[in-house]
């Protein structure tokens, strides 16, 4: 049993990203809601409160009984936790004169304080309020400021209880990584999670909770459903059946790549099955234009395919998947945060599904976290570092309705551009010995569903349009438009334009998440 951090979320977009910087110090967290506190929980050592997007004054302001808490662990409260733990505790708590949002500078630093060891005066942080506490209980001490924000950071004398109104979680927060390390050696964490320690103790989960059962893995060959199958393989090892759906859907190629990595003559020793699937999907999607429509329709049929497969093969009980944090928290199941959209194999499920239990492994760990299992598995770099694929795969990265001629288009542009930008990135590399700087950690293309005039050939043409897009990201939470060079943009334009029938025009998406989101639907 490894020793754990309760972050309790009060709805934060951030809050994943505190879990994030805790995981990265080695040490284990959960993230429950506010108001779930798990008393009977083994091993905590301490717990965060995250921010809000309320006032802690507002009616409808999510409210937690920490009487049990303080006292008992360390707390830290950040922003809408700092100023909770401060106004049920008598302070005040009132809107700011103007919201405090951005870059500030520490001008005060209580140097004798535990949380803030080796943090010096002139460090940057991150806020993100249009609140500030703007008197503080008796027994509250402050132990940082801004020039706007007196109480930036506090603590309670006599408690192993702090507050601090800005953001460490965030990469603007120079010195947040080093703030929330002094809080788990407050703590007294023995910061001993790993990949090999999470292997270890998942493993032995998986023989416990199944036994002898068969158990059914929806494989589609991306690194996350890859290093589920390697825990089940080392798990249970032909109890297991990884079945492969092809759907229609995939990479140009992708179906035949899984097949030859996972299949008879694979190097994994598992039961694999591959379902052509193709036009019971385009068939189902036929006329569906609204993308969570598409998105429930995929995942609907992804559920009956395994059911179907279930009964071939004889008594099945466990169906396992390859969800991973990032899609449970952005289906509003990871505390309070709000659902952005729905996945397959976490918000989009049917009622009625024909297994007893669906088990995810992996749905604690974020997409970093599951390669550094995935290589301490043993599984081969080039499919550890594939690049994420969504469940409902290129049914949304096409715009509009989706049918075969849609498919192939996309494929035929997604291929030519990941190749051109391989080719760039093995280049560089060859002549400079390090990856750019722009190496995207994402990149595909996508249809729009918007057609246009043009020339080509002196002929008039009215074809589609494709949109590529390129990130830059660490946790997947967040992500910026990777600064792919011009010249290499210009060479994959002119391919696609000249060797995908259906397109006469490429954009390049500058969005970064928020406010988008990585994928299009």
């Amino acid at each position: 049993m490894h020793e754990k951090l309760i972050i309790l979320d009060f709805g934060s977009q951030t809050t994943q990203l505190i879990g994030r910087r805790v995981r990265e110090l080695n040490m284990y967290c959960e993230i429950v809601p506010y108001n779930k506190f798990p008393h009977d929980a083994t091993g905590v050592k301490g717990v965060i409160l995250s921010g809000s997007p309320y006032s802690v004054y507002d009616a409808n302001a999510f409210k937690a009984d920490l009487s049990e808490i303080r006292g008992k662990y360390p707390v830290l409260g950040i922003c809408y936790g700092a100023q909770f733990l401060a106004y049920t505790s008598g302070g005040n708590v009132e809107p700011a004169d103007s919201r405090e949002y951005g870059r500030a500078n520490l001008s005060y630093i209580d140097n004798t304080d535990e949380l803030l060891k080796g943090i010096n005066v002139g460090s940057q942080i991150w806020m993100s309020h249009g609140d500030t506490i703007t008197v503080l209980p008796e027994n509250f001490k402050v132990i940082a400021s801004t020039d706007d924000v007196k109480a930036a950071a506090y603590h309670v004398e006599g408690e192993q209880t702090w507050g601090v109104q800005f953001h460490p979680e965030v990469f603007h927060s120079t010195d947040g990584t080093k703030l929330l390390n002094n809080f788990l050696n407050i703590c007294g964490c023995a910061k001993d999670w790993t990949p090999a320690s999470f292997i270890e103790s998942t493993v032995a989960e998986l023989k416990e909770q199944l036994g002898d059962d068969k158990v059914i893995l929806a494989l589609s060959g991306g690194v996350d459903s890859s290093v589920a199958a390697g825990l089940l393989s080392r798990a249970i090892g032909k109890q297991l059946t990884c079945v492969f759906v092809d759907h229609g859907l995939l990479r140009k190629n992708e179906g035949d790549e899984v097949e030859e990595v996972f299949g008879p003559n694979g190097q994994f020793d598992l039961n694999f099955i591959r379902v052509n699937a193709q036009e019971r999907y385009y068939g189902k999607l036929a006329g569906v234009t609204e993308p969570e429509k598409k998105r429930k329709i995929i995942g609907e049929e992804f559920i009956r395919v395994f059911e179907e497969e279930a009964k071939k093969i004889g008594a099945v009980d466990f169906l396992v998947q390859g969800t991973i944090y990032p899609d449970v928290v952005e289906s509003g199941l990871g505390g309070e945060s709000a659902v952005i959209k729905s996945h397959h194999n976490v918000g989009g499920l049917p009622d009625y599904v024909d297994f007893k239990e669906i088990i995810e492994p992996l749905r604690n760990l974020f997409k970093d976290e599951v390669r550094k299992a995935g290589l301490e598995l043993g599984i081969p770099e080039n499919l550890v570092f594939r690049q994420p694929f969504p469940g409902p795969g290129l049914g949304i990265r096409i715009i509009g309705e989706v049918n075969a001629e849609k498919v192939r288009i996309v494929q035929d542009a997604d291929y030519i551009y990941r190749d051109e930008v391989d080719k760039a990135v093995a280049a560089y590399k060859a002549e400079h010995g390090t990856a750019p700087s722009w190496m995207p950690n994402q990149y595909f293309a996508a249809l729009t569903n918007m057609r246009s005039v043009g020339v080509m050939g002196d002929e008039r043409t009215y074809d589609y349009a494709v949109a590529l897009r390129a990130v830059n990201t660490v946790d997947f939470m967040t992500a910026e438009s990777a600064e792919i060079p011009f010249a290499v943009l210009q060479t994959v334009m002119s391919r696609i334009i000249n060797e995908v029938r259906g397109v006469n025009r490429v954009f390049y998406d500058l969005t970064s998440k928020p406010p988008g989101t990585i994928e299009f639907e």
